[in-house]
């Protein structure tokens, strides 16, 4: 178990932290909070060993296994870190079992050869070697490290991909295949959601809750702490304060995140009270130093208590308010009533459509959701309507006085790191607002006073998101455009935000996987995927709720200006049999189209479970001590072993084949 005891953490001989005592028991789950700049980050590389504690004690224990996801991952996966294929790259992460599995092989080789002594002491090793690699799931290895790889987004058909063709989001998501599959004793992940999409993210809370280890991360998305973490260390005021917030727990009972709220006012209010109480006390002690300071026969009483002051503790309450980046917006102009329509949009590049048939009519003030899986196309879509990029075929417009602001992830990337924060928002306004109080300006997004002043390479990821929005926003606009606007924002700068958007006067396409974020604003949801944008009329839980009711009758279709469709003069029973025999005419089409590969995908599927049955009863065998007293019988086990193992990896292959050409004759049925 890692352990802090009184940890002190200084920058620039600055004290950052102190007194910070932390436990990471096996099996614990600790979500670890804090505004940006408060520390997290330095906590993290303290306790991974990247940078030494100044005072107190980082206790790690011998063997430790410890795996780490910075939120610069993709910085350093270059040169021969990105060689090989991305299944190659994962399996890097399992390098104790692999060198297991070379190690089997070695001495296979060396048992064929050897005889007498030599062969015996060969075969105990084999032995011990095996007996280690089954209970570490080497076996199983190869198809873990494929089942993970597809919980994180990826088809069958990339898993052998070279690791150097892919973008840094989908980098990221191997660096985490490859930690997920190492099941380290302790996983450290800084921010692991901001490259995924929210079903990717619920897959991920799954796998976080069952590993093995303990699991230490930073997050700024609450549904996800809710989801994943049993403890919460929040970082404020100098120091980290934990939360006991196990499910099931009195203090649980309206979910984990809730349960730290509560702790933490009480907590807050107790600190107030104590610090209310040490001011009055300090102050009655100072009114006695000064009443007596020249006094004689007080000069004794008056040095007594001038030495008290010194050695008082002061409590220290951390100001919510800092903690806080308040986003403004000016007064847009009115727009017409439709803001952005789409007919019959394509973007294709080269043979890859990306969207095809869309059709959206999005009239003023809705706050849109914008919702799919990473590579979809939301950001495409959002670039179409942005006026940067050109769609392949099909139109859109944009409505009378529509002014469009963009914001989108790569914003932080295009500062001068060399500017100050004022000289860099300045930048982004226009002759009308050159004689505004820019200041003033700068301090509402959360740069007061001297921050303003501060180089934006010295900032942090939140803080040159935040001058970011800052510059896109500073201006009067009626259409935001949002593309994950949230990522690297603390909790209390995305509950601004989130406020902000609510009471936004203007209307709003938002493409965020903070589902808190959008359950606060999203009026309406588009669901992009496969090529098509279908719109959904209702808040992010109704969608919810209709995906977990298949049973239930669809509901009208709606325009996206919210108008209900109605039924023709067609409508009614005979309309309902006429939809049910097309209906079942589809799916005999379907069930005719992949009769033969469900066929094939079943009896492979039968032949792997049998080879791979083989290959456990025959490890099972090779387990067993008393077996290594014939030599003869050894050696036909290891040679059976070997072919079985063989057999399973080639049915292993054929299966990821049938499945794939399953998958891609069900979706052409299905168009």
């Amino acid at each position: 178990m890692l352990s802090l005891s009184d940890v002190v953490l200084r920058v620039g001989g600055r004290p950052l932290l102190q007194n910070v005592d932390l436990r990471f028991p096996t099996g614990s789950r600790t979500a670890l909070v804090g505004g940006n700049g408060a520390g997290k980050t330095t906590l993290l590389r303290t306790i991974v060993g990247e940078r030494d504690a100044d005072e107190g004690t980082v206790a790690r224990p011998k063997g430790l296994r410890l795996g780490f996801l910075p939120q610069d991952i993709v910085d350093t996966m270059s040169g021969e870190d990105a060689g090989g294929t991305v299944l190659d790259h994962v399996l890097r992460g399992a390098a104790h079992i692999t060198d297991l599995e070379a190690r089997l092989r070695a001495l296979e080789q060396r048992i064929e050869t050897a005889t007498g002594a030599e062969q015996e002491r060969l075969l105990d090793d084999y032995g011990r070697t095996t007996d280690s690699f089954e209970q570490l799931g080497g076996y199983e290895l190869e198809a873990e490290a494929h089942r993970v790889l597809s919980g994180l987004g990826f088809p069958p058909d990339a898993h052998g991909r070279p690791t150097a063709e892919l973008s840094g989001g989908w980098r990221v998501r191997v660096a985490l295949a490859q930690l997920l599959l190492a099941k380290p004793d302790l996983l450290v992940l800084d921010e692991p959601t901001n490259h995924l999409d929210v079903e990717t993210i619920g897959w991920l809370e799954d796998t976080l809750t069952s590993l093995p280890g303990a699991l230490l991360f930073v997050s700024h998305d609450r549904d996800f702490i809710d989801a994943v973490a049993d403890t919460i260390v929040e970082v404020a005021a100098g120091t980290a304060t934990t939360y006991d917030v196990r499910s099931g727990t009195i203090v649980a009972e309206e979910g984990g995140f809730a349960a730290f709220v509560h702790q933490r006012e009480e907590r807050l209010a107790s600190l107030r009270a104590a610090r209310a109480q040490q001011d009055r006390q300090l102050a009655d002690v100072e009114r006695f130093v000064e009443r007596f300071r020249y006094k004689a026969s007080k000069a004794k009483q008056v040095q007594s208590r001038v030495k008290a002051l010194d050695k008082v503790d002061r409590i220290e309450i951390a100001d919510r308010k800092q903690l806080v980046a308040k986003f403004s917006f000016p007064e847009p102009p009115r727009s017409g009533r439709t803001v952005v329509e789409t007919k019959g949009l394509r973007v294709a590049f080269d043979d890859h459509v990306v969207l095809d048939g869309v059709d959206l009519a999005i009239e003023r003030g809705r706050k849109v959701a914008v919702l799919g899986p990473n590579g979809a196309g939301k950001t495409t879509l959002l670039r179409v309507l942005a006026g940067q990029l050109e769609p392949t075929s099909g139109t859109y417009e944009l409505g009378h006085n529509v002014d469009i602001a963009v914001v989108d992830q790569h914003q932080a990337e295009v500062q001068d790191l060399d500017r100050t924060v004022l000289e860099e928002f300045r930048t982004a306004l226009g002759d009308e607002h050159r004689g505004l109080n820019h200041r003033s300006m700068l301090g509402a997004f959360g740069f007061p006073g001297d921050l303003a002043e501060r180089v934006v390479g010295m900032m942090s990821g939140g803080e040159r998101t935040r001058l970011g929005l800052a510059k896109v926003m500073a201006s009067p606009v009626n259409l935001l455009l949002l593309d994950e606007p949230t990522n690297h924002l603390d909790l209390a700068s995305r509950d601004v935000l989130e406020d902000a958007l609510q009471a936004y006067p203007g209307t709003v396409l938002l493409i965020t996987h903070d589902r808190h974020v959008i359950r606060g604003v999203a009026d309406a949801i588009i669901e992009v995927d496969g090529g098509r944008a279908r719109w959904f009329d209702g808040t992010y839980e109704e969608l919810l709720a209709r995906r977990s009711a298949p049973a239930a009758r669809p509901a009208a279709p709606t325009r996206a200006d919210g108008a209900r469709g109605e039924r023709g003069p067609s409508a009614g029973p005979r309309a309902d049999t006429r939809d049910k025999r097309s209906e079942a005419e589809r799916r005999q089409a379907r069930h005719a189209a992949t009769k033969d590969l469900k066929k094939e995908v079943t009896r492979i599927e039968r032949d792997l479970n049998r080879a791979e049955a083989t290959v456990a009863e025959l490890t099972r065998e090779l387990a067993d001590p008393a077996v290594y007293d014939d030599q003869e019988r050894v050696k036909g086990l290891v040679a059976r072993h070997g072919a079985a193992k063989d057999e399973a990896a080639d049915l292993m292959k054929r299966w990821e084949r049938a499945s794939l050409a399953l998958e891609d004759a069900e979706a052409s049925a299905r168009a």
